[in-house]
């Protein structure tokens, strides 16, 4: 497996993964999802590891989806649309339901697919400066997928006024919204995540880690499979239709799109 898209250390029993496209924003391709949902299931298996830290080279966590990728969308069929939604929810799940706890690492933008990729983590430490959307809609596409576990971190009330209005919000909005676990200054959050990261290793088991994990994900979201099964239809649905087209090409010409 090529390691230029992800990164990939272990020290102190903490695991780092990287995402390494900082030329492109650290873009989400389906490459990166695809090296990524690998590297996420090598570390639940590596015996050194108790602990995973998510974060990514440059000063933008990922802007999203890359401009090839939208780009090839426009062209995938059906089939080809669901299997890359699955891809998609395949990377979300392992995260989700990982044995060990992931922690992201936020130092520079969480956009679109990029905001939906740090919800699903365990822990979120992110900059100040940081920002957070789930911006989606603008494009005529949906946040299907992220949806299913932001409604489980948040109201309802919230997540519709996140998901519809696509606004950006800060990282402190974010801490009040819950969404995220802590804010760390940018000279201080290699250390703070650090520190954090072994407390949990020296501090706690790997098995009582594990199954609390287990714990809170099976009883607070029980109807989560279904819920992520009609997300990925929904999500290689829009993908077809004229409004999505439409905002990719609008986007990809750098033109203001009229709705």
């Amino acid at each position: 497996m090529s390691e230029s898209l992800v990164l990939y250390t272990v020290a102190n029993r903490i695991a780092t993964i990287t995402l390494n496209r900082p030329e492109k924003k650290n873009a989400l391709s389906a490459e990166l999802v695809a090296q990524l949902t690998e590297v996420m299931l090598d570390a639940a298996e590596d015996d050194l590891v108790k602990v995973i830290v998510l974060k990514a080279s440059g000063n933008v966590f990922s802007a999203g989806a890359d401009l090839a990728y939208l780009q090839q969308l426009q062209n995938n069929s059906h089939e080809e649309n669901l299997t890359d939604s699955r891809n998609l929810e395949k990377l979300f799940k392992a995260i989700y339901y990982l044995p060990k706890v992931v922690i992201a690492q936020v130092e520079g933008h969480a956009i679109a697919g990029g905001c939906g990729l740090a919800t699903v983590c365990d822990i979120i430490f992110s900059v100040p400066e940081a920002k957070f959307g789930y911006t989606e809609v603008k494009l005529g596409f949906v946040p299907a997928i992220v949806s299913c576990f932001l409604l489980r971190k948040t109201s309802e009330t919230l997540a519709k006024r996140l998901l519809l209005t696509a606004e950006l919000f800060s990282a402190q909005q974010a801490l009040d919204f819950g969404l995220i676990t802590f804010l760390a200054e940018k000279d201080e959050i290699d250390a703070k995540v650090q520190e954090f990261s072994l407390n949990l290793c020296e501090q706690a088991s790997s098995n009582a880690l594990m199954v609390t994990k287990q714990l809170i994900g099976q009883t607070t979201n029980p109807t989560l499979e279904k819920s992520l099964d009609i997300a990925v239809q929904i999500n290689a649905r829009v993908r077809e239709s004229a409004d999505f087209k439409k905002g990719v090409a609008s986007f990809l010409n750098k033109e203001p799109i009229q709705w």
